[in-house]
């Protein structure tokens, strides 16, 4: 009962820091230039946007979503199940895509989670699987693609691996530290600071994606994380040149319709913080030698897929990659959210 009631702190600990936004937003506005049908809403299975350039067009506010049934037998259970978390605005104003989502998921909001898995973990941000907490509507599942790697979690990037994370010795001491010991009160995200690319792509905050020829730039609302990607010819520079930075160092190319972005000279989990190097909620880490490689694409209007694989020897015995699946979040904008290392839920509810 008592290691129940701490997880339950520390995934209190993060709803806490993404409440604000999800009770909050500005008024809707119409956007223009969308394909929406005769009842004006937004057609979501509408051909992928192009640039002039003829390149897809990722431009626009994106937010998590769910997948369906995972890969295997893995530990997170299966995707959608318990709801499912899935940020302001869910389903208004958007027509359903055309293809049916797959079976098993998105059973009714507050059905139990399976037994068995990684912490409860069943990708609803705040479904329930962490304590029956459900703060957002469930929306559709996009259908699961038998081809693809494993879906992520939103609380456990391994949580639809059979055997988890290849943690080596070193990190796993770490996440078990964060996890196990410390029940994630250190996590980014419920201290106001920048966090991993997985927590971000997942976080159940909107993201606002701009697009150039020369440049993407990524705003999330949560925390008020910003990134740069650099579409110019630069190449990826050595690991240890550029100082380290919260979010690393971006460039990216184009292989088709699939946009490639590598990231590395990041801050790593062997830095003076404890908030360094989180890879997920639950505190799996990265180290100073992380290279990220993502793989975006558009397979239509409305969704966004992203896989993710990571290359960090010293954290991990193999590379690994996981998807993420997003949907468009149309006629909305970001709502200002900063707080800057002021978070003062911890202290009052005397976790600290």
């Amino acid at each position: 009962m008592k290691s129940a009631i701490s997880a339950f702190i520390g995934a209190v600990v993060i709803i806490a820091a993404c409440s604000v936004s999800i009770t909050a937003q500005w008024p809707k506005h119409q956007e223009a230039g969308l394909p929406r049908d005769a009842q004006g809403n937004v057609r979501m299975d509408a051909p992928t946007p192009r640039t002039a350039d003829g390149k897809p067009d990722f431009s626009g506010m994106w937010m998590r979503a769910n997948s369906g049934p995972p890969r295997g037998n893995g530990r997170g259970g299966r995707q959608g199940e318990g709801g499912g978390a899935q940020g302001r605005g869910a389903a208004e104003g958007q027509a359903a895509p055309a293809a049916a989502p797959a079976a098993g998921a998105a059973p009714a909001a507050g059905a139990a989670p399976p037994a068995g898995g990684a912490g409860g973990d069943t990708n609803s941000a705040f479904a329930g699987g962490r304590g029956g907490i459900q703060l957002e509507p469930p929306t559709e599942s996009f259908p699961f693609d038998p081809k693809g790697p494993p879906v992520a979690t939103f609380f456990e990037a391994g949580g639809n691996m059979p055997d988890g994370l290849p943690y080596t010795e070193w990190s796993r001491a770490i996440r078990k530290q964060r996890f196990e010991v410390d029940k994630a009160k250190d996590n980014p995200d419920a201290n106001c600071m920048p966090m991993g690319f997985l927590q971000f792509h997942q976080q159940p905050q909107p993201r606002k994606i701009i697009q150039t020829k020369q440049m993407i730039l990524i705003e999330y609302e949560a925390n008020y994380g910003i990134r740069h990607i650099y579409l110019d010819g630069r190449k990826l520079p050595p690991q240890g040149e550029p100082q380290p930075w919260w979010y690393g160092y971006s460039v990216g190319h184009w292989e088709g319709d699939d946009l490639v972005v590598e990231t590395n000279n990041l801050r790593g989990a062997e830095d003076d913080s404890p908030w360094d190097g989180w890879l997920d909620v639950n505190g799996s880490p990265y180290s100073r030698e992380a290279k990220f490689t993502e793989r975006f694409r558009r397979p239509n209007f409305g969704h966004l897929q992203i896989d993710i694989t990571l290359e960090d020897a010293k954290a991990y015995t193999k590379p690994w990659t996981v998807r993420v699946d997003q949907r468009y979040l149309p006629d909305q904008e970001l709502i200002e959210f900063v707080c800057n290392e002021n978070q003062q839920f911890r202290r009052r509810i005397k976790i600290d």
